[in-house]
């Protein structure tokens, strides 16, 4: 199975891994016995489904969820069952490769309009003369 993260970029499952442990979430009894937490691992170094220049956006992106090794780790423990916990694992992984593989639009430089250029002059000449008014008035100004 692929998992679509873009109209170029699909990440085919087998390079997913997924381990579940213990939760510290809601489930009573259940959080005790059953291993509830999913953690999903995406080795983004050695992945045949990214170029090297998408590696580097996603390895400086998400620097903060990956690795030494270059390992993305997903967890989630927010649902009782293990199957919820792996699509809301897969969820967040999508959206967080989503967001680091998109482009930003490089930004058009504009020209600052007149009318707002001549406002803030005025509002600059207006605070000189306040602050020209509120010095103490010397013997040898007169």
């Amino acid at each position: 199975m692929m998992i679509k993260i873009s109209q170029k970029v699909a990440i085919p499952e087998y390079e997913l891994k997924f381990t579940t442990s213990r939760s510290s979430g809601p489930g009573g009894q259940n959080v005790n016995k059953v291993n509830t937490r999913v953690t999903l691992w995406f080795d983004v170094l050695h992945s045949a489904s990214l170029s090297d220049s998408q590696k580097q956006l996603v390895l400086r992106r998400l620097a903060t969820r990956i690795n030494r090794e270059g390992v993305l780790q997903v967890d989630c423990q927010q649902h009782r069952s293990q199957s919820a916990n792996r699509n809301a694992a897969l969820e967040n992984f999508t959206e967080w490769l989503r967001k680091a593989l998109r482009r930003n639009k490089p930004r058009k430089r504009t020209r600052i309009p007149r009318a707002s250029r001549e406002i803030r002059i005025k509002e600059k000449k207006f605070k000189g003369q306040l602050k020209k008014r509120r010095r103490a008035v010397r013997d040898d100004d007169h």
